[in-house]
């Protein structure tokens, strides 16, 4: 229902000043609205003699809060509601509510509407009225609605045709986008729908994960890490659900990103974590001076505990709820947009394997020694039981410089065999003779020498690096290489 708001006014109790709850209302204001009013409260609990010089303390206080947020330069009205509190007497009058007044009627202003497209309702409250039927008050947060028009309770997987309406407390036979509007059904138990979506019948979609294009909030402490569950609020319900954040290859980190699709067709790059500075910053620790390059737009998966019914496109907010409302930390993580539902419950097998993410593969091996011109023998790459059959025809690269290719295993301990096309250069080959006659020196049982080799071939051994790709949902396990 928040997402349709076109002013907001922040309450603040003049005595204590932001507090958490406070915070995470302002995330959410700049999350799912634009405009705002500051309003200073409880005004008459000053000291009349300091009461202004406090108020202007903290609206200087209030305007540096918001100083970095879509806020800026917000009005900021100070008022009393009910001077004394709830025990005052009636006759009490507010302090600085006609104030208040005159600037909500200078921010107000008529926001776009629009009654096309699929009638969608975010219903707060439900009750039976006797001998009418069922009532649903809310917020239209699309699409239009006409008495006679069939209308469906996606949660109870029922429709119902619409008898009549009423928009404060007057008769309508059509309410639009935007529209606070009561609407009445025949009978159902109202328990059953305390508060949920309605909608045009088969306009909504239950599912079991997403992928959502985000953002991180910058208030919420701590990394965003794949494989953590947060409390997910979609549509009009929040559910636990897992993440697996990923970003576009590295070589698209700045290409511009289409808003509100996701391309199937390109690659993607699997992260243990969301990227942000701070993420970033704790890696490149010892080169600070660095400059990080982060993608411009980031995704997630997102796995659902149980199946959620919302519109495509929608609003999405992770939190980690269960946070202590007492710990003075933000506990809204982040917010994106719902680019693809997965409807069928075995995404995992029909849907997940179209999702190109991958993992970025890195394994090191050395040279043992030469056979010829073309070829090495290369150790330390595999374990002994590794089936290395898989890995013939892959490309590798020695430190040296040269291309080689895995030609297929030599012998039983992991040892195998690289293919180097161009031949090796003479420098490397002079190298891997040298390091392999001290081994053969040391090898006829002199100790002293053999320590003195092995100090010699660690000093500068030739390695051999093999880097490949491997899709996450790739149910054969393929390498690729590019």
């Amino acid at each position: 229902g928040a997402q349709i708001i076109d002013l907001m006014m922040l309450v603040i109790d003049v005595t204590k000043g932001m507090q958490t709850q406070s915070a995470e209302c302002l995330v959410i204001g700049q999350i799912a609205c634009q405009k705002m009013v500051v309003v200073l409260n409880k005004i008459d609990l000053l000291p009349e003699g300091k009461r202004q010089s406090a108020i202007e303390k903290m609206t200087k206080k209030m305007q540096k809060t918001l100083e970095n947020t879509k806020f800026c330069g917000c009005p900021i009205v100070a008022v009393a509601a009910k001077p004394g509190g709830p025990e005052a007497p009636e006759s009490e009058n507010p302090l600085g509510v006609s104030e208040l007044i005159e600037v909500l009627k200078s921010q107000a202003y008529l926001p776009s509407r629009d009654p096309s497209g699929h009638f969608l309702m975010a219903v707060d409250h439900c009750f039976s009225i006797k001998g009418q039927g069922t009532v649903m008050t809310g917020t239209i947060l699309s699409g239009s609605v006409s008495l006679g028009d069939n209308v469906e309770i996606p949660a109870l997987k029922v429709t119902k045709k619409v008898k009549s309406m009423q928009m404060f407390h007057t008769p309508v036979t059509y309410a639009m986008q935007g529209d606070r509007v009561g609407i009445c059904v025949t009978q159902f138990d109202p328990k059953l729908l305390e508060r949920g979506l309605i909608c045009t019948p088969e306009s909504l979609h239950t599912i079991h994960a997403a992928i959502i294009s985000l953002k991180k909030i910058q208030y919420f402490r701590g990394a965003l890490q794949t494989k953590a569950k947060f409390h997910i609020t979609v549509g009009h319900e929040t559910v636990m659900g897992r993440v697996m954040f990923f970003s576009p290859a590295p070589a698209d980190f700045n290409e511009e990103i289409k808003e509100n699709v996701f391309d199937f067709e390109k690659d993607y790059l699997y992260q243990e974590e969301y990227l942000s500075k701070d993420s970033v910053s704790s890696e490149n620790k010892e080169n600070d001076q660095a400059e990080v390059q982060l993608p411009r737009q980031q995704w997630a998966l997102l796995e659902f505990e149980k199946p959620v019914t919302c519109p495509k496109l929608c609003l999405v907010i992770g939190s980690k709820l269960d946070t202590d409302i007492h710990a003075n930390t933000c506990r809204l993580a982040f917010h994106g947009v719902l680019l693809q539902g997965m409807e069928d419950k075995n995404y995992m097998e029909t849907f997940l394997p179209k999702l190109k993410v991958y993992k970025l593969k890195h394994k090191e091996g050395q040279v043992e020694r030469v056979i010829d011109d073309y070829s090495v023998i290369g150790r330390s790459l595999f374990k002994k039981e590794t089936n290395i059959q898989i890995f013939v025809g892959l490309k590798v690269k020695l430190s040296t410089g040269e291309d080689g290719i895995i030609d297929g295993g030599f012998g039983q301990s992991g040892k195998f065999k690289i293919r180097i096309p161009d031949g090796l250069k003479p420098d490397t080959k002079m190298l891997l003779t040298v390091a392999s006659k001290k081994k053969s020196k040391a090898g006829k049982g002199d100790t002293t020498k053999e320590d003195e080799s092995s100090k010699n071939d660690s000093a500068q051994p030739v390695t051999i690096s093999l880097v490949f790709k491997r899709y996450v949902f790739d149910t054969q396990k393929k390498m690729i290489q590019s």
